[in-house]
């Protein structure tokens, strides 16, 4: 995390679940993946809401864990992200992750999606799990592509 970018956050609770992070996790977990200004929305968004984004944006007829929209990709750069708290919660049990560390990656990933990175291409994929990977270490979680 460096000073030396300026972030505009709005964190928006728009879900029911039970245990979300604070807006202070969400700050601290979105200056560490920082690189470049950034004015954004994050909206913690029920399965309901989820579903409607990822349907109208991607043509995809279900909620996904998180959809990082840009808006302008100059500097600052504008976007909001979308996380769907029950799909989060389903995946950390599923998998054995602490929910926290689901979210806190969730969220670093969408940064990184937000500036740029992307994960279509094998290469452009290795990057960013590295990037995303030695990002939670400084968060002290552990690595997320590693399921018990």
């Amino acid at each position: 995390m460096t000073d030396a970018h300026k972030l505009s956050l709005s964190v928006q609770y728009a879900s029911n679940a039970g245990k979300m992070p604070t807006r202070a996790q969400f700050r601290r977990w979105v200056q560490v993946a920082q690189e470049k200004d950034v004015q954004m929305v994050l909206r913690i968004v029920d399965e309901i809401e989820g579903r409607a984004l990822n349907l109208a944006y991607r043509g995809k007829d279900y909620a996904t864990n998180v959809l990082t929209f840009v808006y302008d990709d100059t500097d600052p750069l504008y976007g909001d992200v979308v996380i769907c708290a029950p799909v989060v919660e389903r995946e950390a049990r599923e998998q054995g992750k602490a929910l926290l560390a689901h979210y806190a990656h969730l969220t670093l990933h969408a940064v990184l999606h937000l500036q740029g990175y992307d994960h279509e291409k094998k290469r452009e994929a290795e990057i960013m799990e590295a990037r995303e990977t030695a990002l939670l270490r400084k968060l002290r979680y552990p690595a997320p592509y590693l399921v018990s």
